[in-house]
């Protein structure tokens, strides 16, 4: 991948944490061009990281061995559209947009391209990220390993066979950091309900959820058996994890997962009318 050159069409938070994380692993920052029609971001990108910068989608994809598509779904078609009469040799396309379908992304683009669809979330933008990743039949393996190490730059990376499945990833992944900012704002109020200062309950909140993702991505244990190594019987943590399942939490779960992922599907169609 070293040698490739990347354009990004779009460079805003997600476009920027990801060429930012690929120069801070040692790829060349003038392998990188940024696109998009804000001169004043485009030259505060280029003071930031050194990326060549253009207002010219179609200069950008010019000489493009791999094109990131970071632009919103609603204007999507917009951009792909016109660069149709661009593509030459066919790079490989990268779509972090949500809720566009790589057939549509195919269509918009004039048929007959490698498409990858990812769906990153907002963790990224700190290097942590989860993405999940469908390629349609046109991606090769050599392919799949360039959008690996590219999205690996700012966190992990899943694949799915599926393309529906994007829609699960999303349910887990894409909207699960808001799920977890859920948890510590209510496990913060708790605190100051039992008497803690805000801060101090918003420090030990942030801290507890942090050590306990650190342990579940370390341990070669489960999180059911780790939930169950600190539940000593008939102590408190078992008191606290009986409410919780007595309140339905995994059901609760379940639905919340349902609902974001009827959304995500419905969304495709939306955004994707061809």
């Amino acid at each position: 991948m070293a040698h490739q050159h990347i354009a990004f069409i779009g460079a805003g938070n997600m476009a920027s944490a990801i060429f930012g994380g690929l120069i801070d692993g040692g790829f060349p920052a003038d392998h990188i061009i940024a696109a998009c029609p804000d001169a004043d971001l485009l030259d505060a990108v280029a003071k930031r990281y050194g990326v060549k910068t253009t207002i010219d989608n179609a200069e950008a994809i010019r000489q493009a061995d791999v094109v990131v598509l970071a632009v919103k779904p609603q204007i999507m078609k917009s951009v792909c559209e016109p660069l149709k009469s661009q593509l030459k040799d066919g790079p490989l396309f990268i779509s972090v947009a949500a809720g566009l379908k790589v057939d549509t992304l195919d269509h918009w683009l004039g048929g007959g391209q490698s498409i990858i669809r990812c769906m990153p979330n907002t963790p990224s933008l700190v290097g942590a990220g989860a993405s999940g990743l469908y390629g349609n039949a046109r991606v090769t393996d050599t392919h799949r390993t360039t959008a690996t190490e590219l999205m690996q730059a700012v966190g992990i990376v899943e694949w799915v066979e599926e393309e529906s499945l994007l829609d699960a990833v999303t349910a887990v992944s894409g909207s699960g950091p808001a799920y977890f900012f859920l948890m510590i704002e209510a496990l913060e109020e708790a605190g100051v309900n039992r008497g803690l200062p805000l801060e101090t309950a918003r420090r030990l909140a942030i801290q507890t959820a942090y050590g306990a993702s650190k342990m579940a991505s370390q341990s070669e244990q489960d999180p059911a058996q780790l939930k169950r190594n600190v539940m000593s019987p008939k102590g408190t943590t078992e008191q606290a994890i009986f409410s919780f399942e007595n309140a339905g939490i995994k059901a609760i779960f379940d639905d919340a997962t349902r609902a974001c992922s009827d959304r995500a599907s419905e969304m495709s169609d939306e955004f994707g009318k061809i």
